[in-house]
């Protein structure tokens, strides 16, 4: 279903994230992260003018994975920033995201190594999508090496959402093995 129509408005600014997952020859995956922050006006920064529709921030984060979605590699690119100079000084910190899980606690973990003056606000953002654009890339194939009703382990995506909670309509539909009745409320 649609948004409703909205009431008369001007576009002012933008923001675009995307996340690109490449399988690569080695069997590992790398996740394309980007966020850009476009006005639709000339802006005052204390860095400068800047002009309409030029990014004030295009910042990219790849990371690479294993078949475990643990990151074995981390980089950051900060091709548009406000403070040129010294936004993209914190670059090289994302190579602490090394080592991570993006399954065990990513978010917790990404907080205790960037957030607030130890990253860039937008990067640590950024990166916080991370695990459920992992799983989106990996569902695919890990849908069609699922051994299906039969297998021993609950599918991973069972009771992370709304719709696949273990008592609902879903679970009992397409996943009858693992599902629960609803205790009456």
């Amino acid at each position: 279903m649609p948004l409703s129509p909205p009431a008369p408005r001007q576009l002012r600014h933008t923001r675009a994230i995307t996340v690109e997952a490449f399988l690569r020859d080695d069997g590992m995956w790398d996740l394309d992260a980007c966020i850009r922050d476009v006005k639709k006006h000339d802006i005052e920064l204390p860095s400068g003018r800047r002009p309409a529709n030029v990014p004030v921030h295009d910042l990219k984060l790849r990371v690479t994975i294993d078949r475990d979605m643990v990151i074995v590699d981390a980089e950051a690119a900060s091709d548009a920033v406000p403070y040129p100079g010294f936004c993209d000084a914190i670059t090289p910190a994302y190579k602490q995201l090394i080592g991570l899980s993006l399954l065990k606690h990513f978010r917790l973990h990404l907080k205790d190594r960037l957030s607030g003056v130890l990253g860039c606000t937008h990067l640590t953002e950024l990166a916080q999508i991370l695990p459920t654009a992992a799983i989106q890339a990996f569902a695919d194939d890990e849908m069609a090496n699922r051994p299906g009703e039969t297998a021993s382990e609950r599918p991973y995506e069972l009771d992370r959402c709304h719709a696949l909670r273990l008592d609902g309509p879903v679970v009992e539909k397409y996943y009858p093995r693992w599902a629960v009745k609803a205790v009456p409320g």
